[in-house]
């Protein structure tokens, strides 16, 4: 489409790019051998899509081997990696974190994720979807909101917590009583839907950090 100044233009691009569905990367935060994440991620992918006005991409932290050292100049190898979750990141118009808790916070692989990155965060909205034993994850949760917060995104209130994750999904991976986990991610995807329209239109306004 070739570039034009007439008025009678720009409100039919607006309306087209605001009625485009919200890119929401789903960040799936372990890499641990015989993880429980992949039964949670599950039931979160399958909530996620059932929305019209959100398109999802995974980021399975299992499928990327990100170093703990960082560089300014990463090897042919290390980039690699980084090409498997970069464009992503950069896509996405929101997040969604999924973490367990080890020793009462997050993985080391989801920090490395985190670190590698900076701009690819800047004034997007993430939530926390989180799972482990008595505190379902929560520790985790609120470790990251300060590391978010460094890195400008905007991490939202309601969450989704799996408290003594192993109990309650059967064999086949579905929850046993899903009524009140099914209305906490409704919640959740409705606060970050908002503050995704919210933010992505701002920055169409003023780009941020201009």
């Amino acid at each position: 489409m070739t570039e034009t100044t007439s008025p009678d233009s720009a409100p039919a691009v607006a309306t087209a790019d605001a009625d485009a569905p919200l890119r929401v990367a789903v960040i799936i935060g372990s890499n641990r051998e015989g993880r429980f994440g992949s039964i949670v991620a599950e039931w979160l992918l399958a909530r996620v899509r059932e929305r019209t006005d959100l398109a999802v991409d995974v980021v399975d932290l299992a499928d990327a081997d990100l170093p703990t050292s960082l560089s300014f100049s990463p090897s042919d190898a290390v980039a690699a990696e980084l090409g498997k979750v970069t464009p992503k990141l950069a896509a996405a118009d929101a997040f969604i974190v999924l973490t367990p808790e080890y020793n009462h916070s997050y993985p080391a692989s989801l920090k490395s994720l985190i670190d590698w990155h900076d701009e690819e965060w800047h004034a997007k909205p993430l939530a926390f979807v989180s799972y482990g034993g008595l505190s379902g994850g929560l520790r985790s949760v609120e470790h990251l909101r300060p590391v978010f917060a460094e890195l400008n995104a905007v991490t939202i209130r309601e969450t989704v917590s799996f408290h003594n994750a192993g109990t309650l999904f059967d064999d086949a991976g579905n929850h046993r009583d899903p009524a009140a986990a099914d209305a906490a991610a409704k919640a959740m995807l409705d606060q970050l839907a908002w503050w995704g329209w919210a933010l992505r239109s701002a920055k169409k306004v003023r780009p941020y950090g201009s």
